[in-house]
């Protein structure tokens, strides 16, 4: 997962939006969005590599969402990040609590961040800084550094979802916000990072929606949840950057 923009509270009608695309290589085998068999209350894509996720939610209300920490010189962790939400989403540990089980164990893993929570409280942890954060209400964005680094495409989405829940105060419009992680236009060249990739895969990288040879972006997801203790989740995948399948949930958290 490469880019999760949400806006958390600070809405009439919603506690949680969420706006996300999961960046990936192509050849990398992965299952679409769905209740899972070995955990029924998940509601998950799959990495079927190593069985793990990048963003997800229960019945239960428990959210998670996970992306890579970008620098070339990190190593490889001895276990796979996407074990990181799929722990969190199956086991009942309060929030603050996990985060602070896996400051204790962060050498175990590659670079990442991670959010985790619910509708009521969430938390962001990076392991590499080793930087915990309260996530206050408002719109928020995390991509490949920390929360909120205002790079373009960080900028670009949380402008983007800001604007549009502070005109759409009754309901949101989830083809808008597909809209919004849609867009496939590269920054200017002063104005991306210097992550340690080289100019040219700055670049490449440097779109909302991602496609180049081998690797782009696989799945957008669209989640909200209501005061009402509603959700809505709805994931599109892509292959090779050309649209493939939607899938659709709506369920009432405690009710299934």
């Amino acid at each position: 997962m490469c880019l999760v923009n949400f806006h958390f509270q600070e809405h009439p009608l919603y506690q949680l939006i969420v706006v996300a695309n999961r960046d990936e290589f192509y050849e990398r085998p992965t299952a679409v969005a769905d209740f899972w068999e070995d955990h029924p209350s998940i509601l998950a894509g799959r990495d079927l590599l190593q069985m793990g996720t990048w963003l997800g939610v229960t019945k239960t209300g428990r959210f998670a969402a996970l992306t890579n920490y970008r620098d070339p010189r990190e190593k490889t962790g001895r276990f796979s990040r996407g074990d990181i939400v799929r722990d969190f989403l199956s086991n009942g540990e309060a929030p603050a609590d996990f985060i602070q089980t896996l400051a204790k164990n962060r050498e175990n893993y590659g670079g990442y961040n991670v959010v985790v929570g619910d509708g009521n409280q969430l938390f962001h942890y990076n392991n590499i800084l080793d930087e915990m954060n309260v996530i206050p209400s408002g719109t928020h964005s995390l991509s490949n550094h920390t929360l909120n680094t205002p790079w373009p495409k960080v900028a670009k989405g949380k402008k983007r979802l800001s604007d549009h829940v502070r005109s759409h105060q009754d309901e949101v419009q989830i083809e808008s916000l597909f809209a919004i992680i849609s867009d496939r236009t590269m920054a200017e060249d002063e104005e991306l990072p210097q992550t340690g990739v080289g100019l040219e895969m700055e670049r490449v990288l440097s779109p909302l929606f991602i496609k180049i040879p081998s690797y782009g972006t696989r799945s957008s997801t669209v989640m909200l949840m209501d005061k009402e203790q509603n959700v809505t989740f709805v994931e599109r995948t892509f292959h090779e950057g050309e649209f493939h399948v939607e899938n659709r949930f709506a369920f009432k958290i405690g009710e299934i």
